[in-house]
C-alpha cells in the first residue's frame, strides 16, 4: 500500500492554501446537482438560502412620512411664528392641507400632510397655546422620507441565493410573502475513521479518545446551513471503511476524519480509490491541516479531513463550509476575514499559512496568539474566539502589527 500512496500522491497537485480554496468554489460551482427547494414559513425562514428573488408589492413607504416628532410646515414659512391646525399620528391621515402660516403636529412614522415640505423636530419649537415658533431655516424635504424611498413596486427586496438572516425576515414580512421557496439542507455524513476512535460516552483507554470530530463537525454542518448525519465510526482497516463511504456517499456531502496521512493504516485513500473516485487535491500548504483531500466519488463531493481535532475544525472552516453553502444554493462563499492589531508578536518558519487559535479582545481590534499544544488541544481552542492567518511567506510580525483574523 506503501507503493501505491506515493503513487498516487505524486499525481495531484499540492495547493497553497488561496489556490486550494479556489479548486474547491470552482469545481463545486461547476459540478454541482441543483439542489432540490421547499416552501417553507417566515418562523424558518432565517438561516435558509432563498431560491428565488422576492420583490415588493407595492411603493415604500407609500406615502411620504416624517422622520421625526414635531411639526409639519411648508419651507417658504420658517423661521416664524405658525398656527397651529391639527395633528397626524403614525397609522393616521391629516385629511386637510397645510396652508400659508400654518404647521400640524406631527409624529414619528406618520403620512406628511399635503401641502407641508418640511418636518421640524419638536425639540428646535417653542409651543405657545395655538401657535409655535422655531428658528429653523427653511429647508425643503427636511426629516420627510419621500414616497417610494426606500423601494418602487416591483424591485427585488431579497435577491435569490441569499441566506438569509433576521432582517431579510423583516423584509419578507414588509412586502406580504408569509412563505418563501427556499433550498432544501444539503445532508451531510459524518464519518470518523481510527482503531483509536470510542464513542462519546465511552471511557477510553490510555490509547483512545472519544470521537470529539463527529460531533464538532457536525455543529460546523448545521451552523453552515446543512443537515448533519453522523455515521458509526469506522476501524482502521480498508474494506471496512470502503463500505461506510458506500453508505456516506448516499447524502449530499461526505466528511471524512482521519485516516489521510501516509501512514501504514490510512485506509482512506485507497478506499475512496476503489469506489472509483477523482481526486483534486490530497495535501494544502496549511497548518494545521496539511494532509486534506478533497474529490468526488458517484457524483458526491468528499472530503478527507485530518484526524486531530483542531485540523478537523480548520479545514472544514476554511474549505468544507464553503463546498456545503454553495451545494445549499449559495451564490458565493466567502470567508469572514477581518484585521486587527496583534497584542504581542509572533514569528514562523516560512511557506505554510497558518491558522492558529487566537482570541480577539473585547474591542473587536486587537488579537492575542493563543498558546497552544498543538492540533490535539481542543481545551486551547474552547479558550479561543477566532484564527489568527498568518502569511505563508511573512515570517515575524511586531505588536502593533495589523494581521487577519477569521472570527469563530
Amino acid at each position: 500500500m506503501g507503493h501505491w500512496l506515493k503513487f498516487r500522491m505524486a499525481e495531484v497537485a499540492t495547493y497553497s492554501f488561496e489556490d486550494a480554496r479556489a479548486v474547491v468554489i470552482d469545481r463545486v460551482r461547476s459540478l454541482r446537482t441543483p439542489p432540490k427547494t421547499e416552501m417553507v414559513g417566515l418562523i424558518d425562514a432565517a438561516g435558509r438560502v432563498l431560491m428565488e428573488e422576492v420583490r415588493a408589492d407595492r411603493e415604500l413607504p407609500p406615502v411620504a412620512r416624517s422622520l421625526r416628532d414635531g411639526f409639519a410646515v411648508r419651507s417658504s414659512d420658517v423661521p416664524g411664528t405658525l398656527r397651529v391646525v391639527g395633528e397626524v399620528r403614525a397609522g393616521g391621515m391629516y385629511e386637510g392641507e397645510v396652508g400659508a402660516g400654518e404647521a400640524v403636529e406631527i409624529m414619528t412614522g406618520a403620512p406628511v400632510p399635503r401641502g407641508a415640505d418640511q418636518v421640524v423636530m419638536v425639540e428646535h419649537t417653542r409651543r405657545e397655546g395655538a401657535n409655535v415658533t422655531t428658528d429653523r431655516a427653511g429647508k425643503a424635504g427636511e426629516f420627510i422620507n419621500p414616497a417610494g424611498a426606500e423601494c418602487k413596486a416591483g424591485d427585488v427586496v431579497v435577491a435569490a441565493g441569499t441566506r438569509m438572516d433576521f432582517v431579510h425576515v423583516a423584509a419578507l414580512a414588509m412586502v406580504g410573502a408569509t412563505q418563501a421557496r427556499v433550498y432544501r439542507r444539503p445532508k451531510v455524513a459524518i464519518l470518523s475513521t481510527g482503531d483509536e476512535v470510542v464513542p462519546v460516552e465511552s471511557r477510553p483507554g490510555p490509547s483512545q479518545v472519544r470521537n470529539s470530530n463527529a460531533w464538532s463537525l457536525a455543529a460546523q454542518v448545521k451552523r453552515a446551513g446543512g443537515e448533519p448525519v453522523i455515521l458509526p465510526a469506522v476501524r482502521d482497516d480498508e474494506e471496512a471503511t470502503r463500505r461506510a463511504m458506500e453508505d456516506g456517499l448516499r447524502h449530499d456531502l461526505l466528511l471524512l476524519s482521519g485516516g489521510v496521512s501516509a501512514g501504514k493504516y490510512d485506509f482512506v485513500e485507497p478506499a475512496l480509490a476503489a469506489l472509483g473516485a477523482e481526486f483534486y487535491f490530497d495535501r494544502v500548504l496549511i497548518q494545521p491541516g496539511q494532509p486534506l483531500v478533497f474529490g468526488r466519488a458517484k457524483e458526491r463531493f468528499f472530503f478527507g479531513l485530518p484526524g486531530n481535532p483542531a485540523s478537523t475544525m480548520a479545514t472544514f472552516e476554511l474549505f468544507g463550509r464553503a463546498a456545503l453553502e454553495l451545494l445549499g444554493g449559495a451564490n458565493d462563499a466567502p470567508l469572514p476575514l477581518l484585521w486587527a492589531k496583534l497584542k504581542s508578536g509572533y514569528r514562523h518558519k516560512t511557506g505554510l499559512a497558518r491558522f492558529l487559535p487566537a482570541r480577539l479582545l473585547d474591542d473587536g481590534q486587537t488579537v492575542e496568539p493563543m498558546v497552544w499544544a498543538g492540533s490535539s488541544d481542543i481545551a486551547a481552542m474552547a479558550r479561543a474566539n477566532a484564527y489568527l492567518v498568518v502569511e505563508a511567506e511573512r515570517g515575524e510580525y511586531a505588536a502593533g502589527d495589523w494581521i487577519q483574523v477569521i472570527p469563530r
